[in-house]
């Protein structure tokens, strides 16, 4: 399994979500309570993004110790 070319993709798509977020951010046309609704999904996605790469990395690793044996 080729782990970095998974974590660069993984990378390359939260860096898309960052810049969603600056510019919800920087829209000064919602006020407090509608940037933190457009803001919780992109928080919630990067989460599960970080967390699948996390466990990817780690079976990964338990793979090639299995391997080592």
């Amino acid at each position: 399994m080729n782990v970095d070319f998974i974590e660069s993709k993984l990378n390359e798509i939260i860096k898309e979500l960052e810049k969603e977020v600056m510019s919800i951010l920087m829209d000064e046309s919602l006020d407090k309570k509608q940037t933190n609704l457009h803001m919780k999904p992109l928080t919630s996605t990067k989460k599960i993004l970080t967390n699948a790469l996390d466990s990817i990395k780690m079976v990964d690793r338990l793979g090639k110790e299995e391997l080592d044996k």
